[in-house]
């Protein structure tokens, strides 16, 4: 008994094609690539504003999470799906430059190291004069230590030991410089302080600035509440949490 198979072909088609044997293997199915991405403290909102209303999450299953320490937000996408959860990570890093000048970091120069590392920084100085000047100070640095120690008993038997050093030098205690203290912002006018250590005859440095810490503090506030702003005006039913 033959099998009669009628096959409409549509119109304009002449012909059609038949073949024998084994189909193609398919292609085994695979588990949706995890979204894992590290950007700017901008990149959670930017990530949202390209992908709100695209079937990828709902707001109700996500959140971000907020460290104030370590300058961080952190979107969660699908949060309770293994398979299909995603983190979009924003971070705001400190400039490279002031980890290279050391300050506020306990760094220890030493006179001549310091001179010629400012001789090759003058750009972040608000003249070359003043960087120059510095810079001559530096290289042809010199100091006067005084010690004095000084030791009483009182007739109760009492003891007191008081030691005092002054270093006496031809080093200005401040001097300014002007930088971006975070990556992609704009430079800051900083005065710097200039701490002595003693070492028997020698003298090295620490350079440290409570104006820097203070404006640091201030621009990550500022940064990070921008950033908070913009994801509630995107996705206000999404939950932000502070660590």
């Amino acid at each position: 008994m033959e099998n009669k198979i009628k096959i409409e072909l549509p119109e304009g088609q002449q012909e059609i094609t038949i073949r024998e044997g084994e189909a193609a293997p398919q292609l085994e199915p695979k588990a949706p690539i995890r979204i894992e991405m590290t950007g700017t403290l901008e990149a959670p909102a930017e990530w949202l504003s390209k992908r709100l209303n695209t079937g990828q999450f709902e707001q109700k299953d996500c959140h971000v999470v907020v460290n104030r320490d370590f300058i961080m937000i952190q979107l969660v996408i699908n949060e309770s799906d293994a398979y299909r959860m995603g983190k979009i990570t924003g971070q705001l890093q400190d400039h490279p430059k002031l980890k290279e000048f050391g300050i506020n970091q306990d760094k220890i120069w030493e006179p001549q190291e310091l001179g010629l590392f400012m001789k090759m920084n003058k750009t972040y100085f608000p003249s070359s004069e003043e960087n120059m000047r510095l810079v001559s100070q530096l290289m042809n640095f010199k100091a006067r230590v005084n010690q004095t120690l000084e030791r009483g008993m009182s007739e109760s038997g009492s003891r007191n030991d008081t030691f005092t050093q002054v270093v006496d030098s031809n080093l200005p205690k401040s001097f300014v410089v002007e930088m971006p203290l975070f990556k992609g912002y704009k430079a800051e006018r900083v005065e710097v302080e200039t701490f002595a250590q003693v070492n028997g005859r020698e003298v090295k440095f620490v350079l440290m600035s409570s104006g820097a810490q203070a404006t640091l503090e201030a621009v990550r506030d500022q940064a990070i509440d921008e950033q908070i702003s913009k994801i509630r005006e995107l996705a206000p039913e999404i939950a932000i949490i502070e660590t």
